[in-house]
């Protein structure tokens, strides 16, 4: 039986990882060539700076700040998301009464799954128009109209959401966390479902909680999927490049403003590379960004890693 396996697996293999480290490896390796030269994108005349770009980059205010606002987003994007996730997870599978005093989902689950997870099919580009019309600066916008409705607005002082540097990034977190609940409460409903009923139903019985169950049993057996999710978001919290390069006010092009204020480091990387013609600087701003991107994963994988639990 094991004859030939190791030739077996590798004739399988060799074609993906070469294709892999043509398309994937080959490029980064040239990202940190180029981020230690001078090029400037449209020659191939370039020469050898060294390090120069990467100290450059430590007294940079405004990639400074923009590492600041891609932290910001680390912290907020994933919790905020999966915790919301997480509850109407729980709603939607266990925080009803079945007809036999069992365990169940909320009345009408299957529709409110469906529901929340409509925003996961529709496309960045497509988010930021439609908020773009939430957000905007008069009372035609849905959410200052909203607002003057109830009196918590002034009509002739309507809010700049995306013009005023106090609300311009929340008003941004709030589109990405309302892109993603869906799809982690689905994917944490799959999990849920596979719980054995009976474990709640026990626990019900023993007198716990909504709480206590959800605390005490559905956290713990869901936490792979957990730290599934922080990764992924982390992830996307280090980008945010199409909805801060299309919704904010110009800080230059591909967005940014207003006067930086939303700035991420994808956009300050992309306007160095195709506006000012400085592209090995930007490489230098994406080897930072891959770094960073590695070191986030590997922290939270073992920040979060926990014995596994089996039932």
């Amino acid at each position: 039986m094991r004859k030939g396996q190791y030739t077996f697996v590798t004739g399988f293999l060799i074609l993906p990882v070469a294709l892999y480290l043509v398309f994937v490896i080959w490029p980064y390796i040239q990202t940190f060539g180029y981020s230690l030269t001078d090029w400037q994108g449209q020659s191939q005349d370039f020469s050898f700076v060294g390090l120069d770009n990467y100290v450059a980059l430590a007294k940079d205010d405004v990639f400074l700040g923009a590492v600041w606002h891609n932290i910001l987003y680390l912290v907020f994007v994933p919790v905020v998301t999966i915790l919301l996730a997480l509850f109407f997870a729980f709603m939607l599978n266990a925080g009803g009464r079945g007809k036999a005093g069992g365990v169940a989902g909320v009345a009408g689950s299957k529709f409110y799954k469906i529901v929340y997870f409509f925003p996961q099919v529709l496309s960045l580009a497509i988010l930021a128009v439609l908020f773009g019309a939430v957000y905007r600066s008069d009372s035609g916008g849905m959410l200052n109209g909203l607002l003057m409705k109830i009196g918590l607005v002034d009509q002739d002082q309507p809010v700049e959401w995306l013009n005023e540097p106090n609300y311009v990034l929340w008003a941004l977190l709030a589109v990405v966390v309302w892109h993603g609940v869906g799809f982690y409460l689905v994917l944490f409903s799959a999990a849920m479902q596979s719980i054995p009923r009976d474990i709640y139903e026990a626990a019900l019985i023993d007198g716990a909680g909504r709480a206590q169950s959800f605390f005490r049993i559905t956290l713990p057996l869901l936490w792979d999927s957990v730290q599934t999710a922080w990764v992924y978001l982390g992830i996307v919290a280090m980008d945010m490049f199409i909805l801060v390069s299309t919704m904010t006010a110009p800080g230059g092009e591909f967005g940014g403003g207003p006067d930086h204020h939303s700035e991420v480091m994808s956009t300050v990387m992309m306007r160095n590379f195709l506006i000012f013609g400085k592209s090995g600087y930007a490489c230098a701003m994406g080897v930072v960004m891959l770094l960073l991107t590695l070191i986030l994963s590997v922290v939270t994988l073992r920040a979060t890693r926990r014995e596994r639990l089996e039932f």
